[in-house]
C-alpha cells in the first residue's frame, strides 16, 4: 500500500516543499551567493577552454540548474575557520567539475534520460559523445588544480577522482550482489559520493590555511554529510518522484544497483519473497517498480533507512563541535538541518 500511494498522492507534496525548507535553504546560501555566483561565472568561462566543436556539451553541462551542493561546502566550510579567497571559487569550480563529469558518465551507464530536469547529455548527443565529454571535464578540472601554486591541489583531486571511480567500479562489481555486506554498500558509498564532499571541505581548510585539528573535523563533516546525503537519495529513488528527484526514478534497480532499502527488505524478507525481490531485479522491467516497493513497504525499509541518514547526520555535527564558535560553524549545522528537513518532506509524502 506505501509504494502505490507513494507515486500518486505523494506525487503534488513531493516536488512542493514547504516554505520553511525553502527559506532554510535560501538563508544558508543567502551570505555566500556571491561565491556561488563566482563559481557559477567561472564554470561558464570554462567552456572557452574546449575546442569550439564541442564547446556545446561543455556549455549544456556547465550550465546545469543544480543546487552546487558541493560548492556551498566550499565556502561554509571556509568561513567556518576563516575568509573565502578567490581561490576558494577556484576549488570549488575544479570540484564542480569532477562532479559534472561523474553525472555524464553515470548517466550513460544508467541510460537515464532525465538529469536536473532536463535530457542528459547522452539523451541529447549520444553515449559515445557523452563518455569523451566526461573524460574532457575530468582531464580540465585537472588542469585547472595544476594552476595552483602548489601541488598539494592537484594531488588532492587526483586522489579524490580515483577514490571516486574505483567506488562507482566496486559498485558495478556488486550489481545483483544480494548479500552485499552492511560494510560494503557503505564503504562504496564514501567512495563514489562521499569523497568529493570530503574534498571540498579539505580542500576549504587547506586554502585557508586551517590548523590539523579544524582541517580533520571539516573532512570528518564532510564524509558524513555526504553518507547521509547519498542514503538520502537512493530513498527518493525509490520512494520519490521524478519532479522531485529532477532525474530518472528506478535507474539503480534497472542496472542492479542494490541501495539501502532494498538490500534491508532482501536481508528481512522470507526465502518467497526474497526470491521474487531477485526476480524483479534481475529481470527488470520499468513496470517491477511498483512491485519493488511493495516489498519494500512490507518489510517497512522506509523508517530505518531514514534512521541510517538521521545517524549520519548527528555523525556530521559531533565532528562541528571542534570548530571555533561563529556564524560559519552555525551555517554548516544548518546545513545538516536542510537534509534533515528533507527528509521530513520525504516521509510526509510517504
Amino acid at each position: 500500500m506505501l509504494a502505490a500511494e507513494t507515486k500518486r498522492a505523494g506525487a503534488e507534496v513531493a516536488h512542493a516543499p514547504s516554505e520553511d525548507s525553502n527559506r532554510s535553504w535560501k538563508k544558508i546560501v543567502e551570505q555566500v551567493e556571491p561565491f556561488l555566483q563566482a563559481v557559477g561565472n567561472q564554470l561558464i568561462q570554462q567552456v572557452n577552454d574546449f575546442d569550439p566543436k564541442i564547446a556545446p556539451y561543455a556549455q549544456y553541462a556547465l550550465n546545469g540548474n543544480g543546487k552546487h551542493l558541493r560548492p556551498t561546502l566550499v565556502a561554509l566550510s571556509a568561513n567556518s575557520i576563516g575568509k573565502i579567497s578567490s581561490a576558494h571559487v577556484t576549488a570549488a569550480v575544479i570540484i564542480e567539475m569532477v562532479h559534472l563529469a561523474t553525472l555524464v558518465h553515470d548517466d550513460v551507464m544508467d541510460e537515464a534520460q532525465i538529469r536536473r530536469g532536463k535530457p542528459t547529455l547522452a539523451a541529447t548527443w549520444g553515449n559515445e559523445i557523452a563518455v569523451l565529454f566526461g573524460d574532457c571535464l575530468f582531464a580540465q578540472a585537472l588542469k585547472l588544480a595544476a594552476s595552483f601554486p602548489t601541488p598539494e591541489v592537484c594531488r588532492a583531486v587526483a586522489m579524490a577522482t580515483n577514490t571516486v571511480c574505483t567506488g562507482e567500479i566496486l559498485q558495478t562489481q556488486h550489481r545483483r550482489n544480494f548479500e552485499l555486506s552492511r560494510r560494503e554498500y557503505f564503504r562504496v558509498i564514501e567512495m563514489k559520493t562521499a569523497e568529493l564532499f570530503t574534498l571540498s571541505c579539505d580542500l576549504a581548510a587547506f586554502l585557508g590555511e586551517a590548523g590539523p585539528e579544524h582541517r580533520q573535523a571539516l573532512r570528518e563533516f564532510g564524509a558524513a554529510f555526504g553518507t547521509a546525503y547519498q542514503v538520502y537519495d537512493d530513498c527518493v529513488d525509490l520512494f520519490g518522484t521524478e519532479s522531485e528527484a529532477g532525474k530518472s526514478l528506478g535507474t539503480d534497480l534497472a542496472k542492479g544497483k542494490l541501495t539501502w532499502p532494498v538490500l534491508l527488505a532482501w536481508e528481512r524478507a522470507d526465502a518467497g519473497d526474497r526470491e521474487r525481490l531477485e526476480h524483479l531485479i534481475q529481470n527488470w522491467q520499468p513496470n517491477h517498480l511498483r512491485a519493488v516497493n511493495e516489498l519494500l513497504a512490507k518489510y517497512e525499509t522506509f523508517e530505518p533507512s531514514l534512521e541510517v541518514v538521521e545517524k549520519y547526520l548527528d555523525q556530521a555535527r559531533r565532528a562541528l563541535n571542534t570548530l571555533p564558535k561563529g556564524a560559519g560553524r552555525t551555517d554548516l549545522f544548518n546545513l545538516a538541518d536542510f537534509l534533515a528537513q528533507q527528509i521530513e518532506t520525504l516521509a510526509v509524502c510517504v
